[in-house]
């Protein structure tokens, strides 16, 4: 497997199945135990590192394989990111909502989903994950406590 390969599938849990994307997602989850600040910049790397695993393993046309989960990575991690603190109904809700908003695709997910190349596949699921973690923060300040 080469380099741009495991970063795309992050380490081969891409080629799971069934839903390579929820195994991705799910992946990324004890990351929230670094904290929030450590979250977003996992986000931040695997993003970057998503981009370029992308331009290197979907030359040939291919747009957004199911087995290409580096995103999903990043978008759960950008939905964690926006967290207080490291509880389980808080990754709870991040994984749910991040998945929600992945699979539905509502606008601007949709938009972004329909760009070619890197961006599309990568930004979609960045996307997801500010929209959950905009949730998420909106959710701590209308009930604070209840995600700590």
């Amino acid at each position: 497997m080469t380099p741009a390969l495991m970063v795309a599938t992050l380490g081969g849990v891409g080629r799971l199945r069934p839903g390579p994307g929820t195994w991705g997602s799910a992946l990324v989850l004890p990351a929230l135990w670094l904290g929030p600040w450590a979250c977003l910049g996992l986000a931040a790397l695997c993003l970057v590192a998503g981009w370029w695993a992308a331009g290197e393993v979907l030359r040939d046309g291919v747009e957004d394989p199911g087995w290409f989960v580096a995103d999903e990575g990043a978008g759960m991690l950008l939905a964690l990111a926006a967290l207080p603190a490291a509880t389980l109904p808080g990754a709870l809700l991040a994984f749910a909502l991040f998945r929600v908003l992945d699979i539905t695709k509502p606008w601007p997910i949709s938009w972004f989903d329909r760009q070619p190349g890197a961006f599309g596949v990568m930004l979609d699921d960045v996307i997801a994950g500010a929209i959950a973690g905009a949730t998420l923060l909106a959710f701590h300040a209308f009930f604070p406590g209840v995600l700590i």
